[in-house]
């Protein structure tokens, strides 16, 4: 007697698919993987093309930066002339492109969350030239913002000549933030991150991450190859990791994170005092610069400018005073808050260091390894991007 395979414990076996379904999988396979690889392709080339552009663009501006700085610093009293400098950006920013305002990083972000990354073409050249009016006459301000800035506004130029869709628009601009940060920054990996990271609180945008690489290698390569020369300071020591060692990481770790929310709430404060006083803004940005030269005056003009010089001290262990990054925030915020245009990474470097130096000053620590640290940390507390720092 035949007994059913069902019947007697055996599962069913399922026929053989038939050949043409076989073919018709395949065939949709290699559909979906023909598409993935030539997306890939056109992005590798639209991410080179963004790179080659903001390369050379980004060069010119920090070779028009480095030039006028020299120019300007042969003068003793060269900030004399922040009055006169904050006017004329203020003028150039209010009159032809007032997207160009504030320090290009939070204009950016705007665009990208709420126009898909649509920017005014003027843009590019009224933050070039703003920055370098402002930075060159003393105006503490950093660099990397409105490398991001005529960054992004080069992509959106691109996209609209090539009349490419919003969604590949915003994919083009976040490329064009990654090569400024990377050119300017000098860090091709860590720069194309902290572009993708710096807009999303906590998160990235991993679709675009790849392009991003691409443009800030490019970026970075053009920059280079065109003569651009980078802030470096090599770190000679090894700390001797401990507990006791870890335990005043961790406590320093604390003291960095009240200098990030002490720097972000004094940005916030100077901007809103500056909003609130019910002046016409030229007249508050010839009293912003008038402010700013008699605080250099009676301080010392160390906290104009880029400050490229007390960090390289901090980062060597030699002697920076104490309240220097309280003197820093209080620079960059009336920099910014009242006319001036140019980045807040560098003055955050310069916060983060100083702060690190004084911290390992007061406990009797390495004074150089916690300028190290406190220049990450402050960067990480912020600007919301912890990941880069990692890959610093």
């Amino acid at each position: 007697m035949n007994i059913p395979t069902e019947m007697a414990g055996h599962p069913k076996v399922s026929p053989p698919p038939s050949r043409g379904r076989e073919q018709g999988y395949m065939r949709k396979k290699v559909i979906e993987q023909s598409v993935l690889f030539i997306s890939v392709l056109k992005w590798l080339f639209l991410a080179s093309c963004i790179g080659i552009l903001v390369g050379l663009s980004t060069t010119v501006f920090l070779s028009a930066l480095e030039g006028a700085i020299g120019f300007a610093s042969g003068y003793k009293y060269y900030f004399l002339l922040l009055p006169a400098a904050f006017i004329l950006s203020t003028a150039l920013i209010k009159y032809l492109a007032p997207e160009a305002k504030g320090h290009g990083t939070e204009k950016v972000i705007e665009a990208i969350h709420k126009r898909s990354g649509k920017i005014n073409p003027l843009v590019v050249p009224i933050k070039l030239v703003a920055t370098v009016i402002t930075i060159a006459s003393g105006g503490s301000a950093g660099k990397e913002g409105p490398c991001a800035q005529i960054g992004a506004g080069i992509s959106s130029f691109f996209a609209d000549l090539f009349r490419f869709d919003d969604r590949d628009r915003k994919k083009l601009v976040i490329c064009g933030i990654s090569a400024g940060f990377s050119t300017v920054f000098g860090t091709p990996i860590a720069g194309a991150i902290f572009g993708v990271e710096v807009l999303f609180v906590g998160g990235l945008l991993y679709e675009v991450l790849l392009p991003s690489f691409v443009a800030g290698i490019v970026g970075y390569q053009v920059s280079s190859a065109m003569g651009v020369t980078y802030f470096s300071e090599p770190l000679y020591f090894i700390p001797n990791f401990t507990s006791v060692y870890f335990i005043r990481v961790c406590l320093s770790g604390v003291f960095f994170g009240i200098c990030s929310l002490l720097l972000i709430e004094t940005l916030h404060l100077i901007e809103w005092f500056a909003k609130k006083i019910a002046w016409h803004e030229l007249k508050k940005a010839f009293w912003g610069g008038a402010v700013l030269v008699i605080l250099a005056l009676v301080f010392s003009p160390r906290y104009l400018g880029l400050g490229l010089d007390t960090i390289k001290t901090s980062l060597e262990g030699g002697d920076v005073p104490a309240g220097a990054f309280l003197l820093k925030m209080l620079f960059t915020s009336i920099t910014l808050g009242f006319g001036g245009s140019g980045g807040i990474v560098t003055p955050i470097f310069f916060v983060g260091t100083t702060a690190g130096n004084a911290f390992g000053s007061i406990f009797g620590l390495s004074r150089d390894i916690f300028a190290a640290i406190g220049m990450v940390s402050l960067l990480a507390g912020a600007a919301n991007t912890g990941i880069v720092q990692k890959g610093r």
